[in-house]
């Protein structure tokens, strides 16, 4: 019979061969077995890679034309319940109908060449089969005072997805009219979308150009390796074309907002390097430190840095799934495709990675820096930083402490809405329509109300509408095309749509007029959003905090320190948020990050940034005290757990915070205001947690729990699967 020596030496000289579980010198756990399975059958691993990849990967260039920027209500709302009348007994003079603004420097417009230019555009919107019915402009009501701008309005014949596609296709024809004295600017909440698309394109690309190439100088500096270094990105593309591909297919199914792709590219990029981030290291570890075989190596990484990655992509996955309790399309979708984005990064980690680590083997030291040692793994440095913090723990916990409390104080002044016009580039076209409409017609002509009532109450409606101090004017009622009984008003706000007045001028519509009057239009779907989305943040964050902690306490089995990491990801959350009050609220470097400051967040930021914030957060959480809770397993000795636990992951996370920061800022550079929201926040939130809680606050926490952090009660231990990580 061979030696279990003779066995190990033959493995190692032929890393091909598929040894029994034996052969590795104990017995794998699951995701041990998978890495060998994976290694076991190269070709079909690879197969169904490349198909998954190139099959969805075909789709993947159409994401930004197929998705749509719509979806932004409240599903059973008041003012949803307004635009699908509007739409289906209206003419189609719903929210997402497109206004041509026509503006002549030149004398009247409706004369000379202003009254051609409105023929021609009348001519093109009525050659459009997905618009409904065209209105001319009327005076008193779309034609200004002065005679020198004129609205023509193209009622919405299709969804309002669709409506967002048919302003991309006709913008450029309408803009091309422009001249001699007469511009002509589409504008309208379909316009807005249609223009933030093409803006945030433009801006996600210059991200991306930027984002690489740091991203990968981070890598090397890290790995030491420019080969190694490659592969988490390598991965990570892998994973964002798959998912890209699936949001195109989706679409096909269930409009899905281009946020989700933006924000999927965004938040995937940062984790899966991540992910890919800690099986490397523990495989050179393994493989060159250890001096184990190619397939002991994936064993051991897959058993101990793999099942924290699992864990870790399991809690994200949780923690974004929380925001599907908002009842609105658009914040659905952007979940969904975050998660899905997620997944299949989460997937080429689990199997394709170790595939490649196994291929590659020493290769992967390749075009290493001299002064590198690529079997390193406890980190010499981060050891005497352990060592520093142990012995002086409650110093360094209450600088830490002060400073995270100091950066969220500010969150108790934040103030949200919905996004407003700003959040558009000055020479947009929308944004030019919208400024001439307020020029010509009054600062809220941009918000104008629409309310469906019935016929019988028409007068009451209208004398209610004009009567009200919030009210500038109200048009007659204009009858209903079909014979639904049913009267359509105009009414033109006092304020600017952004202004928190008008809220208080649509209650107290909702409040005055009759039973049968429903108020709505497009500032009122976005105050209706952002009602909705203030009823539901207290339970997002609730059952994220919930579900959290579980399974913190599912993977450690200690309830204390599941606990006390739970409330360290709370506290870089709210510190995160802090920062964004003072940046997008107040305004500070506002001019250096090339933005216009609305005096709020974005009233999605406080649900959609908590969730994903958190999911970043619990990811590090996992990923020191899985290290730390391997070390107490194999020691007993709280000491070396978190000493250890820094030693062996503080670099890895040192790195993955500083490869996160990276994308998140060079995301937060350039273009429209929310993805530079998303950038911010989420780049300070990882710069606090990373290199604040993981590095300096949550080990002072161990270190002054000590055996407690990891004590159980019994009944607990019963009820709990059994998981550890320690292997061997």
């Amino acid at each position: 019979m061979t030696s279990t020596a003779t066995r190990r030496h033959a493995a190692h000289r032929s890393p091909d061969r598929v040894p029994d579980p034996d052969d590795l010198g104990y017995r794998p756990g699951p995701l041990g077995r998978l890495g060998l399975w994976v290694t076991h059958h190269r070709r079909l691993t690879a197969a169904i890679w490349v198909l998954l990849v190139v099959g969805l990967g075909v789709f993947a260039p159409k994401v930004e034309a197929n998705l749509s920027g719509a979806g932004w209500q409240a599903d059973g709302s008041e003012s949803v319940a307004v635009r699908e009348l509007a739409t289906e007994s209206f003419g189609g003079n719903a929210s997402s109908a497109i206004q041509v603004v026509v503006h002549s420097t030149d004398g009247p417009v409706t004369e000379g060449r202003g009254g051609d230019v409105l023929d021609e555009v009348t001519a093109l919107l009525e050659s459009e089969p997905r618009i409904a019915e065209v209105i001319a402009p009327q005076p008193g009501a779309s034609l200004s005072q002065d005679g020198s701008t004129a609205v023509v309005l193209a009622g919405a014949g299709a969804d309002p997805n669709e409506m967002v596609r048919v302003a991309d296709d006709i913008k450029g024809e309408l803009e091309a009219l422009s001249g001699d004295g007469v511009e002509v600017n589409p504008t309208g909440a379909s316009l807005l979308w249609s223009d933030f698309n093409e803006a945030n394109l433009e801006a996600m690309l210059k991200s991306e150009m930027l984002s690489w190439p740091v991203t990968l100088a981070i890598l090397v500096l890290a790995f030491g390796a420019l080969v190694a270094a490659g592969l988490p990105l390598i991965l990570t593309l892998a994973g964002l074309v798959a998912s890209a591909g699936s949001l195109v297919l989706i679409n096909e199914l269930v409009p899905v907002s281009i946020w989700a792709m933006n924000f999927a590219m965004m938040f995937a990029l940062a984790l899966g390097i991540d992910y890919a981030l800690f099986l490397v290291v523990r495989f050179r570890a393994a493989r060159m430190g250890h001096h184990e075989t190619a397939r002991q190596a994936i064993a051991e990484t897959m058993d101990t840095a793999g099942k924290a990655v699992l864990l870790s992509g399991i809690t994200v996955l949780v923690s974004l799934s929380a925001v599907m309790l908002v009842p609105s399309p658009s914040f659905r979708s952007m979940a969904g495709g975050i998660m899905l984005a997620v997944t299949f990064v989460l997937a080429a980690t689990l199997t394709l990675l170790p595939l490649v680590l196994f291929s590659l083997d020493h290769r992967i030291n390749k075009l290493a820096l001299k002064w590198v040692h690529t079997g390193e793994h406890r980190s010499p440095k981060f050891a005497a930083w352990g060592e520093r913090l142990w012995k002086r723990p409650v110093a360094f916990g209450l600088a830490s402490l002060v400073v995270l409390l100091a950066l969220a104080a500010p969150v108790m002044g934040l103030r949200t809405a919905m996004p407003s016009i700003q959040v558009l580039p000055e020479e947009a076209s929308a944004r030019v329509g919208y400024d001439r409409v307020q020029e010509a017609f009054g600062e809220g002509a941009p918000g104008t109300l629409q309310v469906v009532a019935d016929e019988a109450d028409a007068e009451t409606t209208y004398d209610a509408l004009v009567a009200d101090a919030g009210i500038a004017g109200a048009m007659p009622a204009q009858p209903a095309t079909d014979d639904s009984g049913t009267v359509l008003f105009q009414a033109v706000p006092t304020v600017d749509p952004s202004d928190p007045a008008l809220g208080e001028t649509v209650d107290r519509l909702r409040a005055e007029l009759p039973a049968s009057a429903l108020v709505g239009g497009a500032a009122v779907e976005n105050l209706d959003l952002k009602a909705q989305l203030d009823e539901s943040t207290p339970l997002v964050i609730g059952v994220v905090l919930a579900l959290g902690f579980l399974l913190l306490l599912v993977a450690l089995q200690a309830p204390l320190i599941s606990l006390l990491g739970t409330l360290a990801s709370l506290l870089s959350t709210a510190a995160a948020f802090g920062v964004a009050r003072l940046v997008f609220q107040d305004g500070i470097g506002a001019d250096l990050l090339g933005f216009e400051s609305q005096g709020f967040l974005d009233a999605w930021a406080p649900v959609f940034f908590f969730a994903m914030i958190f999911a970043i957060a619990m990811d590090y959480t996992v990923f020191l005290l899985a290290s730390a809770k391997e070390h107490y397993e194999r020691s007993g000795d709280p000491h070396e757990a978190m000493v250890g636990s820094l030693a062996h992951s503080g670099r890895v996370i040192f790195a993955a915070g500083a490869v996160m920061v990276a994308v998140f800022f060079t995301f937060a550079l350039s273009g429209p205001l929310p993805p530079k929201e998303m950038g911010i926040v989420l780049g300070v939130a990882v710069l606090l947690d990373a290199f604040l809680v993981r590095l300096v606050l949550l080990p002072v926490m161990l270190r002054l729990t000590g055996r407690a952090a990891w004590w159980s009660p019994r009944w607990l231990t019963r009820v709990l699967p059994t998981i550890t990580f320690s292997h061997g």
